[in-house]
């Protein structure tokens, strides 16, 4: 068996939470110089790489700068942080509910993405905790979307991660979220919802197959309600991409403040936090695999449109 390169570890250190973008030039490549291989890799506008090369901001893997004729070379590792487009600062705190020498648990606020990507980088909650608890090797052992508020589990140790996320796998962690939808008096419920979702690469909403065998399961409960709109416990038993809102919109609940759900709506500016979804991850119960304790957490959080129908409507 053909054994996979030993990556480097990183020469350059993270920035606000994030890690330096690594490349590895390929094999087969045909470029005179380094430099013309990142010219015609990265999506960056006219000068950036040369300018980058000036600087000294593209370093080989013992932290060295590379010259802007530096030869190109099959294998070579190179680094460098990119220009971050200044993000807008998503409101609402990201509060850390429990920390030991193994994982951290934050309660993070609606708008913050779980890890960077895209054009969300450093407000995400991974590059925030990272910089503010001074924990580079900080991971997250699962996701949170970025409209959805509440309860995310990350790990101290890259050695670790694989045995919490295993946990995730194995449907081993007990999750309970709140939402705030439509309410249907024609809508039975306590009741357990089954359907086949698709989620395809590149489509923002998902979509149920009907027919089809289901790869998805959540148990939708009434807690309460005032005539016009309810407050529900789900429980999903099954992971798929925006389960619990396919779901919802499914029995003709959609979640308050869904973009997707049940038609995807326009997009909004990057800075706008009005109308948040009316989705929170209330708790996360399971058994630590490496210390044996039984965990129990519950978000703080309360969804606006609950407690204040007006307030959240009128952003």
């Amino acid at each position: 068996m053909r054994r996979k390169p030993r990556v480097p570890p990183a020469p350059l250190p993270q920035r606000d939470g994030v890690d330096p973008v690594r490349v590895r030039l390929p094999a087969d490549g045909t470029w005179a110089t380094v430099r013309d291989h990142l010219v015609a890799r990265l999506a960056a506008e006219p000068g950036v790489v040369d300018r980058m090369l000036r600087e000294g901001r593209i370093v080989g893997a013992d932290g060295t700068p590379l010259a802007p004729d530096t030869p190109y070379a099959a294998g070579l590792y190179v680094w460098f942080h990119r220009d971050l487009p200044a993000e807008p600062r998503v409101p609402g705190a990201l509060t850390v509910v429990y920390r030991d020498e193994h994982i951290v648990v934050a309660d993070k606020p609606h708008f913050l993405a779980t890890m960077p990507r895209g054009s969300h980088v450093t407000q995400t909650a991974l590059a925030r905790l990272r910089a503010d608890l001074g924990i580079p090797a900080l991971g997250a052992a699962h996701r949170l979307d970025r409209l959805t508020a509440g309860l995310l589990l990350l790990t101290v140790r890259p050695e670790e991660r694989g045995a919490y996320q295993t946990l995730f796998a194995d449907r081993r962690v007990h999750k309970e979220y709140e939402a705030v939808a439509a309410y249907d008096p024609a809508v039975a419920l306590p009741r357990t919802v089954r359907s086949h979702i698709v989620k395809e690469r590149g489509v923002l909403a998902a979509y149920e197959v009907p027919g089809a065998g289901p790869n998805s399961e959540s148990r939708v409960e009434l807690l309460a309600h005032d005539g016009r709109i309810g407050r529900y416990r789900l429980v999903p038993h099954t992971g798929r991409t925006h389960q619990l809102r396919v779901h919802m919109n499914a029995l003709g609940l959609p979640l308050l403040g869904d973009p997707l759900y049940p038609a995807v709506l326009p997009a909004v500016a990057p800075d706008d936090f009005r109308r948040p979804l009316q989705l929170l991850a209330r708790s996360l119960e399971f058994t630590d695999p490496l210390t044996g304790a039984a965990h129990r957490f519950v978000s703080e959080r309360t969804l606006d449109a609950w407690s204040s129908y007006g307030t959240w409507a009128d952003g």
